[in-house]
């Protein structure tokens, strides 16, 4: 299907009314986050699909037999059936010692697979060069889109938490929320829907970003109780107009709110007006659209009258040019 043809047949999205959406949707809070783990660690049992003869892997294996008790100089060893690789984890917040994680373990060296092998115990740390995390166990080999990804495999519940993390979380009497797209006019919202909720002022916003929530004294001591209530309560973000253009595709996406100032344009033997009286002259396809249209109109418009996609794009290029697309145009 060719890109004209993917416009011609309307492959555009309107963006409609805002819709409420939960506060737990749309913000975090603060300190209620994943940690990033990574360890170095040795891959064994590969057949013949390991790291060719060097210095760190066999540095490795030295430490490796070391700590099993065999002593060994790392410059005698060479084996086809061992690799170097990284392991990374995402540690979860409020994690309990005991409790398991996925690991992702990749090549660190030339290795060609890691097909097979065995992941030995590699401890797990954060960006505090604390240990949280154990793994170890047989890997499965990943997949991509282009087939078998063998320098890349998983190894599901392959890590053992070491150690208990979170804090006294229940008794705290003030909670950060963090927008993930920070806006004043949705700021505001959050505060005025929270207190409202709450029966009383109890959160205040210091950016455009950032609420804050003093506990009630009713939720003493029960912050997972008051969390939970503040998650569920909905809001309606405010979002920035704006139209995305997806030059490979096509696509047209346009954001709720854009609109379009009276403006005439002119392309080729096409002329839309928006607002205004039809003149037309010899040879000339005109469109006259109403004064209250937006882009989603002019778009409708174009395609009914053929328009190509990249015809398109730069019509809409120019109409934001002339200052008469009140939104922010974004070119993919």
């Amino acid at each position: 299907m060719s890109l004209g043809r993917l416009i011609l047949v309307s492959l555009m999205v309107f963006a409609g009314s805002a819709s409420a959406a939960r506060l737990k949707d749309i913000s975090n809070i603060r300190g209620v986050r994943s940690n990033q783990l990574v360890g170095y660690g040795v891959v064994v049992g590969l057949n013949g699909t390991g790291d060719s003869k060097s210095e760190f892997t066999s540095k490795s294996i030295e430490r490796m037999l070391d700590r099993l008790g065999m002593k060994v100089n790392g410059k005698d060893v060479s084996s086809k059936n061992v690799a170097a690789v990284i392991v990374t984890a995402s540690l979860p917040p409020f994690a309990r010692a005991g409790n398991k994680l996925d690991v992702t373990v990749s090549a660190l060296g030339d290795a060609s697979s890691l097909k097979g092998g065995t992941l030995i115990q590699t401890p797990l740390r954060a960006g505090d060069q604390q240990i949280y995390a154990v793994a170890q166990g047989s890997l499965l080999v990943g997949y991509s889109q282009t087939g078998v990804h063998e320098t890349v495999a998983r190894l599901p519940n392959g890590a053992m938490i070491e150690k208990d993390i979170g804090q006294d979380f229940a008794s705290r009497k003030m909670f950060r929320l963090t927008l993930h797209d920070p806006d004043f006019t949705t700021a505001a919202r959050v505060v005025k829907t929270i207190n409202r909720e709450l029966a009383g002022k109890y959160a205040s916003a210091l950016d455009a970003g950032t609420v804050d929530i003093v506990s009630p004294a009713s939720y003493e001591g029960k912050g997972v109780e008051l969390v939970a209530l503040i998650e569920g309560v909905e809001i309606n973000p405010d979002t920035t107009a704006k139209v995305v253009i997806n030059e490979k595709t096509g696509t047209v996406i346009i954001g709720q709110g854009v609109k379009v100032s009276r403006v005439a344009i002119s392309h080729g033997d096409l002329t839309l007006r928006v607002g205004g009286e039809s003149k037309k002259k010899d040879g000339e396809t005109v469109m006259v659209l109403d004064e209250a249209a937006n882009v989603g109109d002019i778009v409708k418009a174009m395609n009914r009258l053929g328009v190509t996609p990249r015809d398109l794009i730069t019509i809409l290029q120019s109409i934001k040019a002339a200052g008469a697309l009140h939104g922010d145009l974004e070119i993919l």
